[in-house]
Parts: C-alpha cells; sequence; structure tokens
C-alpha cells in the first residue's frame, strides 16, 4: 500500500466520524422531541391526586329493642255491663292490705295479687280506699272520668254498685278513689256509724266474689278504722329494710282495739316480705327476724325488689300483663296461689 493511499483512507474514515458526529445531536433531539410529551403526559398522570373510594362496608343490622308496652286507658263501663260470671262463687273473704309505714308495698301488692287472683279463674274486687289512689291509676284508670267512687259510697250513701269498675282485667273488679277521699277523714267524724260505713257498703256484696282486697293508706285514722271493720283478715306487706318492723306494733295495738270492740273476728291473715334483695345481707337478717317474730303465717313467696314492678303503674297494668315472665309476675303468681291455698 502507498503512502498516499494511507492518508485517503484515513481522511475517508474522519468524514465517516464528522458526519455520525453531525447527525447524533440531530437524532438525539428527535427523539426526545418524540419522547418529552409521553414522559409529560406520565407525570401530569402521576401528579393527579389519587381519588379515595373508601370500601363499603356492609354492617349487621343492629338488634331492635322490643317494643314498650302503650299507655293503657281503661274503659270505664257500668256494674251493670259486667260480664257474667262462669263459676260458682264462694264464701267471700274480705281482706284488708294495711301498714301504717308508707312506701313497703301496699298498692303494688294490692294490684298485682288482685290480677294475678282474677288469672286463675276467681272474682276479685279491689277497693282503693286510699286518697292518692295509687291502686286506681296503677290500672290504668283515669280518675277524672270517674263519676262515683268509693267517697261518694262512704258520704253521700251511693250505692256501692254504682262505683264499681267490672272487668279491668280477667276477673277483676275496682272501687277507685279520687282526690274527693282526701276530704273524707274530716267529713266522717261527724257521721254516725262512722266506723261501719264501709263495712255496710261492702257487706252487700258476699256471695259476688271470692275476694275483697282493701288497699289502704299509710296511716290509722278513720279510713283505715273503717278498713279493720270492715275486713275479715289483713294482710300486712313488710318491707325488707332496716325500719321494717318500726311501727308494726302500733298496727297490733289498733287491730286488738278493733278486734274487742268493734270487730271480733278480726286477725291477721299474713305477712309478705317484699323488696327482697338476696344480695345483701340486711334482707336476709329481716327475713329472719319476721319470720322468728311471726311465725307460720308469713307467706313463703317472698317479693323480689325489679325495675319492672315499678314501670308497670306507669303504663297501666298489672305486673301479669306488662312483664309476664319476670320475677315480680313470677312472684306473685306464686303469691296468687298460695293465697288460694290457704283459703
Amino acid at each position: 500500500m502507498g503512502f498516499f493511499d494511507g492518508l485517503r483512507r484515513d481522511k475517508n474514515a474522519a468524514g465517516t466520524i464528522k458526519k455520525h458526529q453531525e447527525e447524533t445531536p440531530k437524532q438525539v433531539e428527535t427523539v426526545v422531541q418524540e419522547v418529552a410529551p409521553v414522559v409529560e403526559e406520565s407525570v401530569h398522570q402521576v401528579a393527579e391526586p389519587v381519588q379515595y373510594q373508601p370500601e363499603v362496608i356492609e354492617r349487621a343490622p343492629r338488634a331492635q329493642k322490643p317494643a314498650e308496652p302503650e299507655v293503657v286507658h281503661r274503659e270505664l263501663k257500668s256494674y251493670a255491663e259486667k260480664a257474667p260470671v262462669t263459676h260458682v262463687v264462694g264464701q267471700t273473704k274480705i281482706i284488708a292490705i294495711i301498714n301504717q309505714k308508707g312506701g313497703v308495698g301496699k298498692s303494688t301488692t294490692a294490684i298485682n295479687l288482685s290480677a294475678c287472683i282474677g288469672e286463675l279463674g276467681r272474682q276479685v274486687l279491689l277497693v282503693d280506699l286510699d286518697p292518692q289512689g295509687n291502686a286506681s291509676s296503677g290500672l290504668g284508670i283515669e280518675k277524672n272520668l270517674v263519676k262515683n267512687c268509693v267517697y261518694d259510697v262512704l258520704i253521700n250513701d251511693v250505692p256501692v254498685e254504682q262505683a264499681i269498675i267490672p272487668d279491668i282485667c280477667a276477673g277483676l273488679d275496682v272501687l277507685p278513689a279520687t282526690i274527693n277521699l282526701a276530704g273524707a277523714e274530716v267529713e266522717l267524724v261527724s257521721e254516725m256509724a262512722r266506723e261501719n260505713r264501709l263495712k255496710d257498703a261492702l257487706g252487700r256484696l258476699r256471695g259476688r266474689y271470692d275476694y275483697i282486697f282493701i288497699d289502704c293508706p299509710p296511716s290509722l285514722g278513720l279510713l283505715t278504722v273503717n278498713a279493720l271493720v270492715a275486713a275479715d283478715k289483713l294482710l300486712i306487706p313488710i318491707q325488707c329494710e332496716f325500719y321494717a318492723l318500726e311501727g308494726v306494733t302500733k298496727l297490733l295495738d289498733s287491730m286488738k282495739r278493733v278486734k274487742n270492740r268493734l270487730n271480733p273476728t278480726l286477725d291477721i291473715y299474713g305477712v309478705l316480705l317484699t323488696m327482697y334483695d338476696g344480695r345483701t345481707t340486711l334482707a336476709k337478717q329481716v327475713a329472719e327476724e319476721v319470720r322468728n317474730y311471726f311465725g307460720r303465717i308469713v307467706f313463703n313467696v317472698m317479693i323480689p325488689r325489679t325495675v319492672k314492678l315499678s314501670e308497670a303503674p306507669s303504663f297501666g297494668l298489672p305486673i301479669n300483663q306488662y312483664d309476664p315472665s319476670g320475677k315480680g309476675a313470677q312472684s306473685y303468681a306464686a303469691l296468687a296461689k298460695e293465697v288460694i291455698a290457704r283459703g
């Protein structure tokens, strides 16, 4: 190879390199121009905020609370509209539910024991002799609609049938009380045979009812004396609390005086322990003390302290209708059976 052939080869090689160097930036620029929009679009896509889509979680439906019973407003029928009695009524027993101490469960016992005995197929009359009228309102009787009450029977000589509201519950009639009864204590003072007013009124009902229960006021006034004279027996509720026996001595003294002078057949039918809370030592001690003091006349059934027993009167229902499966209803149902068994 000659010298010039070598130079010519080197020149050609140098030209090829220079051409390549000149074309490369153009190609790169072209590639950059082609790629740039794609990159820019990708950047914009990444830069856009991501919309968070919360996951929809299906929750199980909440358990619905059982519907509360509605407040009952009783139909005030006349005694002539009373449903026919389907059984033979035996000897009528008039029992006064009495304790001069308030808040021991007299009205609660009067309402629920009467309703439970009526549910067992007996005919029962509940006499509300308390001016507060709790036994009447606790059974859904609107006192402002009552035409005649026990006050009219005692003071105005209205026949007792005109004041009785029949069929309040199965087998249960009520002789209601209104606020008028509050003045009866004073008005009876000047009346003839004032102690015998209730006895005379209820005496004409013997043979129509198996049981007549009298809900007495928390006092030893003339209304209570009327109940003591009219009753055959006494049912004494005693609260399982510290002051349970306080005042019972005075009640027993009053019973003895009435028995000696006005009602020789009067005696204690039974003692009922109420508001019993088996979790407390105090309740157990009081129950034991009462049983030791009164002996066999104390009922075997004890009425527990339950919220349902306190709620039922606000709905105008006895416990066997308001909470039939509860402890309160079961206790009063057992008490009703024990009362019937005692005769």
